[in-house]
């Protein structure tokens, strides 16, 4: 059976929003290779850079001194997460003016459904124009914006004309665009993942959808259950205005590097633990936890989680994991240090088979 298209959706995202802000507000810094976040050189990770920086290479979450290596006239500035916030709730109000099915995704891109809403005609296509030009007229920060039928092609074709500019995919086009879609460009499909697609001979979405839905799931699992459903153009996922925190963390990059158990457990013991107690009473005043886990980050940056089954939160159980995931170290100096907790659902989750179409 054909899917029905029925909905029309809108991914707005902001374009290098943090270094946008910056440039809006300290002409100074524009027209040059710019990044927020970072500011310390020898251990800092970019949070975001502006588009003269990533022609050289730059790109989020990237080292510091890794991107001043790239480009050594990078002006690095620190970020004002406050006034980013600010600005945040400046965009959600101009989304409300147009429907209030809003799904944000971070404070610089959200989902809208407008499928009810009748400015401009009922169009998809007039209405994100008109939401990235209120952006562009009252906070003078520009918005790139997607336009489909389906959640996960509009957060595609967001990125097909930025900065500042929007893609539509209307539903008579839904399985052409498809087709031709890249795999890397499907949210969720990461480095490791594409490699073995790859290796395969899974290119793009039509090579896909040219195979066995069986095989698939034979092969890669869950993700290529995922990935046939993609490429037949099933995306019944909803615009969701509230959405249930997951978990919760805290972690630190150390100035120096560390090697022992017995310095990790310090860290853990007199400021990661606490602070996690803090943000898990704020998120979750019931404490309900699922799992406690633990992220290390390594001197060479490769990174490794490990995670148990964990009814609450427990200091001692810590003790456990980083035992485990120390025996990953192999000799190496550790740069970062994580704890994580996954919360309890509020609602229990039912068994969703691979064909469920509500993913």
């Amino acid at each position: 059976m054909e899917p029905v298209y029925d909905r029309k959706i809108i991914h707005v995202d902001m374009d290098c929003f943090y270094a946008a802000v910056e440039m809006r507000d300290n002409p100074h810094y524009r027209n040059r290779p710019l990044a927020v976040g970072g500011h310390e050189k020898q251990r800092g990770v970019l949070s975001t850079c502006n588009y003269e920086a990533r022609k050289f290479g730059i790109r989020s979450a990237m080292p510091t001194g890794q991107a001043l290596k790239l480009c050594p006239n990078l002006l690095v500035v620190p970020g004002r997460m406050q006034v980013y916030k600010d600005i945040s709730r400046q965009i959600r109000s101009i989304f409300s003016r147009y429907t209030q099915l809003i799904e944000p995704l971070s404070l610089d891109e959200a989902y809208l459904d407008v499928t009810d809403c009748k400015l401009h005609h009922g169009s998809a296509t007039l209405i994100a124009k008109a939401i990235r030009n209120d952006i562009w007229n009252e906070l003078n920060l520009t918005a790139s914006a997607g336009v489909a039928p389906i959640k996960f092609l509009a957060k595609v074709a967001s990125d097909m004309n930025k900065p500042n500019g929007q893609y539509v995919i209307p539903p008579e086009k839904v399985q052409q665009e498809i087709d031709q879609l890249p795999l890397e460009k499907i949210p969720g499909v990461g480095k490791v993942s594409l490699a073995k697609l790859n290796s395969a001979g899974f290119y793009q979405c039509e090579d896909i959808r040219n195979t066995d839905y069986r095989e698939l799931l034979r092969r890669f699992g869950r993700l290529g259950a995922s990935l046939w459903k993609r490429s037949h153009g099933i995306d019944n996922r909803q615009v969701v205005v509230e959405r249930e925190r997951k978990s919760v963390g805290v972690e630190r990059t150390f100035s120096e590097n560390i090697l022992e158990y017995e310095e990790c457990w310090k860290v853990i013991e007199e400021r990661l633990f606490p602070e996690l107690a803090q943000r898990l009473e704020k998120a979750r005043p019931d404490k309900a936890i699922i799992k406690q886990g633990i992220k290390m980050k390594f001197a060479d940056f490769q990174q490794t989680t490990i995670e148990h089954v964990q009814p609450y939160l427990d200091l001692n159980h810590f003790k456990e994991l980083l035992a485990e995931i120390m025996q990953r170290q192999q000799g190496r100096e550790i740069r970062l240090l994580g704890l994580s907790v996954m919360l309890k659902p509020i609602e229990p989750i039912e068994q969703l088979s691979f064909f469920d179409e509500s993913e």
